[in-house]
């Protein structure tokens, strides 16, 4: 299983590994007869991390609490105006998602049943993260999915502007909320991925990072040398490392506001799907 090797060899080379699922990990393939359903294909990962010690669950270690996040999207998730006048696939088409994951008791990923399914599940870890909040000076939480639409690039940017609604959740970020409260950015960081867009950005007092691995195609078409980047090191002796840079689209929000009223496709966006016309 290539799952328990991957998780075995980080397990060997560092003395704290944590995960939590993506969209991917619960695939289900159709030459893969292992599992009835993503569900169950959940609870043999979340097994497989416990039999060989990688961490699922919150833990201290010295003053920095880690606190990993269960979660999942929902369309309603986004709140921003929809492109019009282009023939875009719908997410069934474009988002693999929906049929290569297998969801049993009417949960779908069109609604919020999904996210609110996932985002319960963190409820089974909350004396846990009590615990941490009243003995950590400083705290990490992470997540697969997104917990603001804020972290993505506005939809007109987008070669596939419907991606905002199967990137995050709002119950997700009320629980980052309740975390971190108003320790701020000296104390408090959300790391999450799904979107592979460098991002390091400030936002209400927490600091959002993300520094994806991506895949090798698109380490290849990064600018300033980034295929060659390392793994970024968010903490260090005690303080949260400086920014992560180059990000190009949370650099280009820290300079330019957000304007989602605007959905006139940007230049490279509208080429590429007049092209397709």
């Amino acid at each position: 299983m290539n799952f328990m090797l991957t998780m075995s060899l980080l397990k060997d080379r560092f003395e704290h590994v944590f995960y939590v699922p993506g969209n991917h990990d619960l695939w289900c393939r159709r030459e893969d007869h292992s599992y009835f359903d993503s569900f169950e294909k959940l609870d043999k990962l979340l097994d497989a991390c416990q039999k060989i010690g990688v961490e699922t669950k919150p833990v201290i270690l010295d003053v920095l609490g880690i606190i990993p996040l269960f979660s999942w999207y929902h369309e309603s998730f986004d709140k921003e105006l929809d492109i019009p006048g282009f023939r875009i696939p719908s997410l069934e088409m474009a988002c693999k998602d929906f049929r290569a994951c297998k969801w049993a008791n009417e949960l779908t990923n069109d609604e919020n049943s999904l996210a609110l399914f996932f985002d319960v599940m963190n409820d089974k870890n909350n004396d846990l993260v009590e615990e941490i909040k009243s003995k950590c000076s400083q705290i990490i939480s992470f997540s697969h999915f997104l917990p603001r639409q804020e972290l993505c690039p506005e939809k007109r940017m987008l070669f596939y502007p419907k991606l905002p609604k199967v990137i995050g959740s709002d119950f997700l970020e009320s629980r980052i909320r309740s975390i971190h409260g108003n320790k701020g950015a000296a104390s408090a960081c959300h790391v999450f991925g799904h979107t592979h867009f460098c991002w390091d950005a400030l936002l209400d007092g927490i600091r959002y990072v993300q520094a994806p691995l991506a895949y090798p195609r698109e380490r290849k078409r990064r600018m300033n040398g980034g295929e060659d980047w390392l793994p970024f090191c968010i903490y260090y002796d005690s303080k949260f490392a400086e920014r992560l840079s180059p990000c190009y689209w949370s650099d280009y929000y820290s300079q330019n506001p957000r304007t989602p009223d605007i959905t006139q496709l940007a230049p490279w966006v509208s080429r590429f799907y007049t092209r397709l016309s």
